[in-house]
Formats: C-alpha cells, structure tokens, sequence
C-alpha cells in the first residue's frame, strides 16, 4: 500500500494470480512466470536481526521487524520475517498489499515492495503524515518489534501484456517498483516515469532498473510534470499503472485513450462524486447527523466519535462497515474480489438517496 492507507481483512487473499487483461478466466501465465523469473534477482532484503518483541498482537501472522531504513526523514522503509522459526510468507505477486495491525489494534496496509521469491520476509514503506495515527505507530517501530499480518491481497493487480506505461509519484513507487522489474526481467517493453518533490524524498532510486525507458523527474530539477509529459508516447492499448497523489492519477487518467487500460491506486480517499445531503441515525433512537454531498458519513462519524474505526476509505477494506438497522443505502463500496456486500453500510464512501435517512447499528 506505503502510504497511510488503512484497511483490513478477515481471510487471506486467493493465491491465485489475477486472469489476464482480456478476462478469459483463465490465470495469467506471466503472473505464474513472476516468481521464478523474480528468484534471477538480487534480493532487496536484509538479513534477520532478532530483538526483543512486546507482547504478540492480533493478525492472523506474527512477524518481527528486521530491518528499519530512513532513506528521508519522512519515509521508513521496514522489513518484516515471521516470528516463528521456519515459516515460509505467502506468495505474492506485484501490486499486492498487507494489512499491518500496530500498537492497540490499528490496522494499517502497506504495499509489498521487494523480491516475490524471497518467502523469508516482507518489505513495506511508509511515508510519515503529519497527525497520522498509523504513519506515526510505524515510524515509532524499531528493530525486534512485533507485528501482526493479514494477507496478502491484491487490488491493484498486475497483468500481462506486450508493453507498460508506469507513472509513479513519491511513496507511489512503492507498489510500482515491483511491476517495473518483472517486466524489464521478462524483457518487456515499457516506460517509467517517477516523479516526486526532490530526490531526498523519492525512495529506491537506487533499485530502479538503468536504461532509457526510466525517467526520473525531480520538480525541483524539472518544474512540476505535466500529464502531457508523463504519458508522451503512450501507444493506444499500452496498459497504464499510476500510483500517487489524486491529482497526479487524474491527470494521467484525463488523458490516457478510451479502451486503454488503466489501474490506479491512491493513498488518499477520493473526492465525493454525485453527492447529495442525507442524514444517518445511531441506532433506532440515538442521534440523527445531517451527511452534506461533499462529505461522507463515516467524516461525520468520526467527528462526534472519534474512536470509530475506519481503514481504507476508499470502500474495500470492511474496516467501517456497520450493521444496517432501516433505509435504503447507495452501496458504493468496492470490496476486493466481488460485489457491493448486502446487508450493511460502508460509511467511508456509500451513501442514501437525497433527503433520505438510513439508520444504523451504532
């Protein structure tokens, strides 16, 4: 995930790579390729440093941190090995991410970022925000720290295809890295553009494969991008994978072709779209709070109840999903692998026909 994302999960993910782009159902033979081409890599990861662990939290995996870097003071990058002895981490492909659950239960997900045949252990990073609850517990962590784990999952699957365009922005690297050595390890036409405020604050330039298809574009060295810049030569049906700030992937999706794919992943909620007030009620005779269009319920949630758990924001993860007591909701939740869940409400992102009140089981 990277950022400060935040979502959770109560079952691992399907092991099985994603089909391909053209949804045959069938699964994608490169992805099955990707980790024995992976294993011709140099691993990215250090070796264990054991430590002295705090008292085991929940997650359905234990892992202790082995390794913490600082390549800027507002980025930790962490390596994590399972806790127990000869215990071999889930598989995961390019694009996947873990739910990481910190001090007091919060649950944070981090895109995997490193080498997907070194089972051993995992790598995320995490770029510190200011008030971040999550950002603030990981970059506290030290060597010997134990954390829980779920996953890993993937909503931001990577497919096969001829050529690639990747456009990253600052910590957005984070799950694009990986795309970007599978494919130059399969020998694969691509581009990257990886853009971000200064060098100081751009992780794994160093890991970026040499060559003229990377370009790294500082804004202090080059001006602010243009989404022009950053989609130059983008053949019609080359898929497009961005990751980064929400203005950053708008611009690029603005301008990539009808019928070319495009996967994003943000790190931040997304806007409100098509809006409108209604008002939501705490269970059958609690208090009603008025929901403005430019504002979600679980915003208002959090305001007169600070401690309601929440994660993604971005309707996937089910960490806000509440029990629906009456009303007809607008289900805009996107939960990874299927469709909208009946039966409850997602106050991160689904809302209520205008004037309309939907009651909860809060």
């Amino acid at each position: 995930m990277s950022d400060d994302r935040e979502r959770r999960v109560g079952h691992h993910a399907d092991p099985r790579p994603p089909t391909d782009l053209f949804r045959s159902g069938r699964p994608d033979r490169f992805m099955l390729g990707l980790a024995r081409l992976a294993a011709r890599l140099e691993p990215l990861t250090a070796r264990l440093r054991p430590g002295h662990p705090p008292p085991k939290p929940t997650g359905d995996l234990s892992v202790r941190v082995v390794r913490t870097e600082r390549p800027s003071p507002d980025i930790a990058v962490l390596t994590l090995a399972p806790v127990a002895p000869e215990t071999t981490l889930p598989a995961w492909q390019p694009g996947h991410h873990v739910d990481v659950v910190l001090d007091g239960g919060v649950v944070r997900q981090y895109s995997l970022n490193g080498d997907p045949s070194d089972r051993s252990r995992y790598r995320i990073a995490v770029r510190r925000i200011e008030g971040g609850l999550g950002s603030g517990l990981a970059h506290g962590l030290r060597e010997g720290d134990v954390l829980g784990l779920r996953g890993p999952r993937n909503a931001f699957p990577f497919a096969r295809a001829e050529r690639y365009l990747f456009v990253a922005g600052g910590i957005g690297i984070t799950p694009i890295l990986p795309m970007v050595v599978a494919a130059h390890a399969a020998g694969l036409p691509y581009r990257l553009v990886y853009t971000g405020r200064s060098r100081s604050g751009m992780p794994f330039l160093d890991e970026l494969p040499e060559g003229p298809d990377v370009s790294v574009r500082p804004d202090d060295e080059y001006g602010p991008p243009k989404a022009a810049d950053l989609t130059r030569g983008l053949e019609p049906g080359t898929p497009v994978y961005v990751c980064g700030p929400a203005p950053l992937i708008a611009a690029v999706g603005a301008l990539v072709p009808t019928g070319t794919p495009f996967y994003s992943e943000r790190f931040s909620p997304p806007p409100v779209v098509d809006g409108r007030p209604f008002e939501v009620r705490l269970g059958r005779s609690g208090p009603v709070l008025p929901i403005e269009a430019h504002e979600t319920a679980l915003d208002v949630l959090l305001r007169v109840r600070p401690g309601t758990p929440y994660s993604c924001r971005q309707g996937f993860c089910g960490t806000c999903r509440v029990g629906l007591v009456e009303g007809e909701p607008e289900h805009r939740d996107r939960p990874t692998g299927g469709a909208p869940r009946d039966g409850g409400f997602t106050p991160c992102v689904s809302r209520a026909g205008e004037g309309e009140r939907i009651v909860l089981d809060l």
